[in-house]
């Protein structure tokens, strides 16, 4: 009997533990969790629009959920996801039409995407709760 090659020693991929993502790709995969978690928070909007067309009863229950602590994270996760969103969108549109291509540009526009984000968000609830 003949016995069995033995398989070439190959190097191995890197795995998502070993190589590190750069700041454009992670708002690049961030960019579409978003976009996800916009759809699923519409059906806040939803639920909303459908508690006040079935009265007050439905309507106050609906609106002590969203005051709730519960409510408050799922609103504020969901305006967070829409601000990057945004940023990030009118980032891909600049890049459309092949602007800030270059690595600094690239880098420059990830913390701008990311502290707009924050700034409009902070905003956005402190004018909401004033």
């Amino acid at each position: 009997m003949t016995q069995a090659a033995k398989p070439a020693a190959r190097p191995l991929s890197p795995h998502l533990q070993v190589y590190r993502l750069p700041l454009a790709a992670l708002t690049s995969i961030f960019h579409r969790i978003t976009g996800i978690g916009l759809t699923i928070g519409m059906l806040l909007l939803v639920g909303w629009v459908g508690a006040a067309a079935f009265g007050s009863e439905p309507y106050a229950t609906f609106m002590g959920f969203m005051t709730s602590p519960i409510g408050y994270l799922l609103l504020a996760g969901f305006s967070f996801a829409l601000f990057f969103h945004l940023c990030n969108g009118i980032r891909h549109l600049f890049w459309d039409v092949g602007l800030n291509f270059e690595i600094y540009q690239t880098k420059r526009s990830n913390v701008i995407v990311i502290v707009a984000t924050l700034v409009l968000t902070a905003v956005s609830w402190f004018l909401a709760l004033a």
